[in-house]
């Protein structure tokens, strides 16, 4: 992965959720929260980008690695039916391609496991992404749900202005809610659902390792 977009998912991780609650509280909450959630989400993109293109490109290299090995050993039948047939040119044809896969094989195989490393930095580049996202989304919900109870207990009847800066607020963060997940703001409840089948996959991965360790820990072996 090039070193730029490691160095953009290093400052997303590393950025605070207090800091950026200090921003929403002293600048302006819209542009504070717009522009942490569409970094994260910017860069899930472009490591889910390089993640497939990494993973297509080790599964180009299996393919071409099996078809070496296949033919090397196609090679190996044909070389004893040429000597059987007395026709030892053919049978160093058929050793000189076997030697030129021999060199290529273990290219190939240096290519597979840096191809291999790269997928699973990739992926666990997308997991801490992820947990990040869902981090600072958490924490901003947090955040209006207490600013709702406090103006709520300190005007309990009518409007003031300061609850209607507070609605502005909301419907900021609805509006960029909307953007960055597609869903609609006012209907965030009923499409809870759908969008945690969408990532379903990941609740299990997480799941399944919560699950291992809590195991080690019982067994004594964390």
């Amino acid at each position: 992965m090039a070193d730029s977009l490691k160095t953009r998912v290093g400052r997303v991780i590393a950025g605070g959720v207090h800091a950026l609650l200090d921003k929403i509280e002293d600048l302006n909450p819209q542009a504070a929260m717009e522009q942490a959630i569409r970094e994260a989400d910017g860069v899930i993109d472009d490591v889910r980008h390089e993640l497939g293109t990494v993973s297509a490109n080790r599964h180009l290299a299996q393919q071409q690695h099996a078809k070496l090995n296949r033919s090397h050993e196609e090679l190996r039948d044909q070389i004893a039916q040429a000597l059987a047939q007395s026709r030892e040119d053919l049978a160093r044809a058929a050793v000189s391609r076997q030697i030129d896969i021999e060199a290529q094989i273990p290219v190939l195989e240096t290519t597979l496991a840096d191809l291999a490393r790269q997928e699973q930095e990739l992926q666990g580049f997308t997991a801490a992404l992820l947990a990040k996202k869902r981090e600072m989304q958490e924490a901003l919900a947090e955040f209006r749900n207490s600013r709702a109870a406090t103006q709520s207990a300190a005007q309990p009847a009518g409007q003031s202005n300061v609850e209607q800066r507070l609605g502005k607020v909301a419907d900021a963060f609805d509006r960029i809610y909307q953007r960055q997940t597609g869903l609609d703001g006012t209907q965030r409840a009923g499409d809870l659902d759908q969008a945690a089948r969408l990532s379903e996959l990941e609740a299990l991965v997480r799941d399944h390792k919560i699950a291992e360790r809590m195991a080690r820990i019982k067994a004594g072996e964390a």
